[in-house]
């Protein structure tokens, strides 16, 4: 049964055909018992109601057969299904074809429900099948119209519902039945044709939905090895910048005790080459915490949430960036709402990251500029503003900032010292605590950062 639509099973299609036929049977009594009772009309209605109890019981032993083949949740074979549905759509011609000889034969209009069964054999079978399905209806009605005709066989006449005799003209039921295959022809043309579309459509669909699943899985799988590597590298940078630090430690250690004369006088020539050395030492050393803090971070990838005061990180990162803006004549201002206190999340790192963002303000502001910060309390978070009046963003570097090592073109050149990593770690804070962080440049000039935090961060996110 190779023509069957994959799409549904085919127990369940032959449960369909069982399923039409109760309305069917139901149909044919009431249709019966209307026109004898209501309009009059004279019909062999004992043998009718036989017909609909013949159905009845054949159509209960099919659906006790399939019961019997799904008992348990068991398939049954293809074929046998296959085998049952073809004879079904059969045995339900042979059925269509008595009920009209009972009713008017050829003089019935409703022999065009052989339409009907056309179109459901059409979808549930083979284009083959279809066809032949067809040629057994026009064969099984074609007989029942001639022998009518030649008299061989009883014509029940539909008195009160249409004309009498009309049985009897050859080419009235030539024509008919001309006219009556052609139309069940074409209806199993035009929708076998019609299935066969839509099957391929639906082959095609199945085909990119496997692939898609497929390529799913692929970037599953490409992804679950980045980040194994991603691992790895995070693992090795973390040993690498370790060491590293030791070493620059030690060095820093040493060039302090030349710089303090603790080995005795040195020129003011060699004083100036060590203390470059001695600043540079610092600045890789504070390149290597960054970078060991965001390390830690990203491998750890949680918090140890306690409940702390936020109002205390804000005021102490403020004493830590006044003492800065000082150097700059830059007026620092804040506003902190008198609700915000205690929420959740990990002290050191907030207070940190606000500092670095203070920092950077007052870095990128020119003398003589503004820096303030803002901390709204905003129902379960709360949100930290930081703005200036310094070099602002570039447009094509607002996309990048937060990316590690990222320095925008106007920041180098203001700054030459710098790590790139004091956003991408605030980034990493922000968000581990359920926050969000963003930058933009205001209207008139510098730029404004922000960020939120939840007053509750979960445990251990």
């Amino acid at each position: 049964m190779e023509g069957l639509l994959e799409s549904t099973s085919l127990i369940r299609r032959a449960y369909w055909l069982v399923g039409l036929r109760w309305v069917a049977i139901v149909s044919l009594a009431v249709a019966t018992f209307v026109a004898q009772r209501f309009l009059h009309v004279h019909l062999p209605a004992t043998s009718l109601y036989a017909i609909a109890g013949i159905l009845l019981a054949y159509n209960f032993v099919l659906y006790d057969l399939l019961r019997y083949w799904t008992r348990g949740g068991k398939e049954a074979s293809p074929g046998r299904v296959g085998s049952i549905i073809t004879f079904q759509i059969s045995a339900d011609l042979l059925i269509l074809s008595t009920i009209l000889h009972f009713s008017g034969g050829i003089e019935n209009p409703f022999a065009f429900f052989f339409v009907f069964h056309m179109i459901i054999a059409s979808i549930l079978c083979s284009k083959l099948q279809s066809y032949l399905q067809a040629t057994l209806a026009v064969f099984l009605f074609g007989a029942v119209a001639s022998l009518e005709a030649l008299g061989w066989m009883h014509h029940y006449d539909l008195v009160g519902f249409a004309g009498h005799g009309l049985y009897t003209y050859p080419v009235f039921v030539f024509g008919f039945l001309f006219v009556f295959a052609v139309t069940l022809y074409l209806v199993v043309y035009m929708t076998t044709s019609i299935v066969a579309q839509l099957r391929l459509r639906q082959e095609g669909y199945e085909r990119a939905n496997a692939l898609l699943q497929e390529r799913q899985r692929t970037c599953e799988l490409a992804n679950s090895q980045l980040q194994e590597k991603d691992k790895l590298k995070n693992e090795y940078v973390l040993r690498v910048t370790h060491d590293i630090k030791g070493h620059l430690a030690a060095i820093q250690s040493t060039l302090d005790v030349v710089l303090g004369g603790m080995l005795g006088p040195i020129s003011e020539k060699n004083k100036d080459f060590v203390g470059r050395a001695h600043r540079r030492t610092i600045k890789c050393l504070e390149f290597i915490s960054a970078l060991l803090k965001l390390t830690r971070m990203k491998l750890t990838g949680r918090l140890a949430a306690e409940p702390f005061s936020l109002r205390d990180c804000l005021l102490n990162a403020l004493t830590l960036t006044q003492n800065r803006a000082r150097d700059k004549a830059i007026t620092v201002t804040h506003r902190i709402d008198a609700s915000i206190e205690t929420i959740t999340g990990e002290a050191v790192l907030i207070e940190e990251t606000i500092t670095n963002i203070l920092f950077n303000a007052v870095k990128y502001t020119p003398e003589g500029g503004k820096v303030s910060l803002e901390a709204k309390d905003e129902g379960h978070t709360v949100r930290v503003t930081v703005s200036d009046s310094g070099i602002g963003i570039p447009e094509e570097a607002v996309l990048h900032i937060f990316e590690e090592f990222y320095r925008a073109e106007n920041a180098r050149a203001a700054e030459r010292d710098g790590t790139g990593l004091g956003l991408a770690f605030a980034k990493q804070v922000v968000e581990r605590h359920g926050g969000r962080i963003w930058g933009k440049n205001n209207p008139t000039d510098g730029s404004t950062f922000s960020f939120t935090l939840p007053k509750a961060t979960s445990r251990g996110q």
